[in-house]
């Protein structure tokens, strides 16, 4: 698909076309396209990142004057966190756009959506470069502090177990239980999959690096659905 129908949604026109065609390259891609002649999008992933949790950062400062860091801090990681950039990365049609190779293309769990997010991320760095701050700041209040109501509603600036657990047992009067439900991958590159459970239910899973990783990303994917 053309990207300039992702320009059209995020209302933004790159004078640089090649920094959006590089920011939608995933390394995968490469493998199959070693002529495409321009660089995977990891580089301004790691520009994007900055600036998206500088804006973030400055966002929260202003409009929370009274809040201390620990609160602030909380906040910009339920608005940075790779779901919620996944997220907003879907709300914007931006995993049409993302080159992969046809192997890639077909993982359409959690490594799927570590892509969209960091694809979103390097899309931040590549506005950043093309237009400069104040274009990408208005990029990510648009997209990303839009969601801001929704941390608040439903807490997601609060531990994702703690929030369930707390929900659990104003619901149901039971507390959430873990289960790993598979192991894979060599040791030094483990993913584990975590059921959690309330009684007998099977609430959500979630993956991760390690146990608590994937804990954490069960509870999340389960307040999700349940706030849904």
């Amino acid at each position: 698909m053309e990207a300039v129908f992702l320009e059209q949604t995020i209302e933004y026109r790159f004078k640089n076309k090649d920094l959006l065609k590089e920011a939608l390259t995933h390394r995968s891609y490469l493998n199959e396209r070693p002529t495409w002649g321009l660089p995977h999008n990891e580089r301004l992933e790691f520009l994007g990142d900055a600036v998206l949790e500088l804006i973030i950062t400055e966002e929260l400062f202003n409009r929370y004057p009274e809040e201390q860091e620990g609160q602030l801090t909380s906040l910009r990681s339920a608005l940075v966190n790779y779901q919620m950039l996944a997220k907003v990365g879907r709300e914007i049609t931006l995993e049409n756009f993302v080159l992969l190779s046809r192997g890639e293309a077909k993982d359409l769990g959690r490594g799927r959506e570590v892509i969209v997010a960091n694809a979103f991320e390097a899309l931040i760095g590549a506005l950043y470069l093309d237009g400069g701050y104040d274009a990408t700041k208005q990029f990510v209040n648009h997209f990303v502090m839009a969601h801001l109501d929704e941390v608040m509603k439903y807490k997601l600036y609060k531990d994702a177990k703690s929030l369930l657990q707390e929900k659990s047992q104003n619901d149901w009067k039971i507390t959430p239980t873990y289960k790993v439900l598979e192991e894979s991958g060599p040791d030094h590159q483990k993913n584990f999959t975590v059921g959690v459970y309330v009684g007998e239910k099977l609430l959500a899973r979630g993956q991760g690096p390690a146990k608590q990783d994937a804990e954490t990303d069960a509870a999340r994917r389960a307040l999700q659905s349940l706030n849904e």
